[in-house]
């Protein structure tokens, strides 16, 4: 698959013609469209038959969130996770290494794997993995193949993978068992830059260059994603899904999008009046209005531009800018040193020929949920019977030791507390009850519906 399908394809040639009788075949476990012809091509002269099996693992649930306190957010993470088993990726060695090392000093069983170790220890380290319970691997992509621990209860990613055949590829790793299990990616914008770079000075073709920078375009997207995760996860690998999974964060807790024109052309003519040759962080800082030795030596303090955003906070702006990166609105300048630069559609947003909707900004603490507020609840929602459903929820999550709103998001319990479905296919019509949390969750919540609806 991929760069090695190339060296693989002249070897194929060579068995071809020593074994003209012989069958061949090829597998892989998750290759896209482009990647599947090719390999097609390259290694049958494009005159094998293509099998593709379903992709969809509807026990895994997804979710992503901008990388702010990253150690926070990991520890916040586990901390209800402590007695099963997880890998958490990170990008290189050391990250690695020091992670284990907060993990172990935090009190979990966390042990580094990478290709820096010796044989004889990562040998040691995934023996212990495999055998015992609650153990927490830390590891770069060198950890993987061949793993098929099969009570994996949690993949996390610390930092962006290098691909959604990669991202699609280590999350498998969790839930093989057929249990719930998550998956949870947290990243920024320095992730992005240091991929782009990666792929740069990989030393590949243009092609090969370009068809790469496209795929991790597609993971950005995915990560930006305002549908159902997991709709725009099996799309990228060609297949339709009609219905939301109910079982990823977009689905528990559906983002709100607003038009954030105005504040997408601040941006953009702060990088268009700078000549489109810095990166984020200063961007941020000139439409923020910051006073910093940078600003100052260039003389961006004076652009027109220069704190026209001082009433939103950084979050805000960098968010925005990812998603104007993800929708590609922006671009990332690699030989640039990963300075922002306008594409066609961005410089259509700035002359107001092309708007910009994005996900609604809440400042939020770090944490892996999503955002609570208070509630203030509609005439037609039992306070009562709402209460008692919210005890339901949290007596089954601890028995699944999972938060509670991976059981049901809070709007999904008001809508059932309004409508009382009667039957399944009653419930079954309740935002946010999808077939899995139907067959995972029905029977008890229609039954305790039922009970406050019959009292007597």
């Amino acid at each position: 698959e991929g760069a090695g399908v190339g060296r693989e394809g002249e070897r194929c040639r060579a068995r071809r013609q020593n074994f003209p009788q012989a069958g061949r075949a090829a597998f892989t476990a998750t290759a896209d469209t482009a990647t599947r012809e090719d390999i097609a091509r390259k290694l049958f002269g494009g005159s094998g038959e293509i099998v593709v099996h379903g992709f969809d693992r509807p026990n895994l649930s997804l979710a992503v969130m901008p990388r702010q306190k990253g150690v926070e957010q990991m520890l916040d993470f586990l901390k209800d996770r402590r007695d099963v088993s997880g890998i958490i990726y990170c990008l290189s060695r050391k990250s690695t290494e020091e992670t284990a090392r907060r993990l172990a000093d935090a009190g979990y069983r966390a042990l580094p794997y990478h290709a820096g170790l010796s044989p004889e220890m990562r040998r040691e380290h995934q023996e212990i993995f495999m055998a015992e319970p609650a153990v927490i691997m830390v590891a770069t992509i060198a950890f993987g193949m061949g793993i098929d621990k099969p009570d994996i209860r949690y993949v996390l990613h610390l930092d962006l993978p290098a691909s959604m055949e990669a991202y699609y590829q280590e999350i498998g790793r969790a839930g093989r068992d057929g249990g719930d299990a998550e998956a949870l990616m947290l990243y920024g914008l320095s992730d992005a830059r240091m991929r782009r770079q990666f792929i740069e000075n990989d030393g590949e073709d243009m092609d090969h260059k370009r068809r790469e920078h496209k795929r991790l375009d597609a993971l950005l997207a995915y990560c930006e994603a305002t549908r159902c995760r997991r709709q725009v996860l099996l799309s990228y690998f060609g297949e339709d899904r009609d219905e939301a999974c109910g079982n990823c964060d977009i689905c528990l807790d559906p983002p709100k999008l607003v038009d954030a024109t105005r504040e997408a052309q601040m941006l953009m003519s702060a990088i268009a009046r700078t000549g489109q040759r810095f990166g984020t962080a200063h961007i941020i800082d000139i439409v923020r209005g910051a006073d910093t030795e940078k600003i100052r030596e260039r003389g961006h303090d004076s652009l027109p531009t220069f704190g026209v955003g001082a009433g939103r906070p950084k979050p805000f702006w960098q968010s925005l800018v990812r998603q104007c990166l993800a929708g590609g609105q922006l671009a990332l300048d690699i030989e640039g040193f990963g300075a922002l630069r306008l594409t066609e559609l961005g410089d259509a947003v700035l002359a107001g020929k092309a708007q910009v909707e994005t996900r609604e900004y809440v400042s939020r603490k770090t944490g892996s949920g999503p955002r609570r507020s208070v509630q203030v609840l509609p005439e037609n929602v039992d306070a009562d019977l709402l209460g008692r459903l919210k005890q339901l929820r949290k007596d089954l999550a601890a028995e699944k030791g999972v938060p509670a709103y991976v059981v049901f998001p809070d709007a999904t319990l008001m809508e059932m507390a309004a409508l009382r479905p009667q039957s399944l296919e009653e419930l079954g019509q309740v935002k946010g009850v999808g077939p899995k949390k139907l067959a995972d969750y029905g029977e008890i919540f229609l039954e305790r519906l039922n009970d406050t609806a019959n009292p007597g």
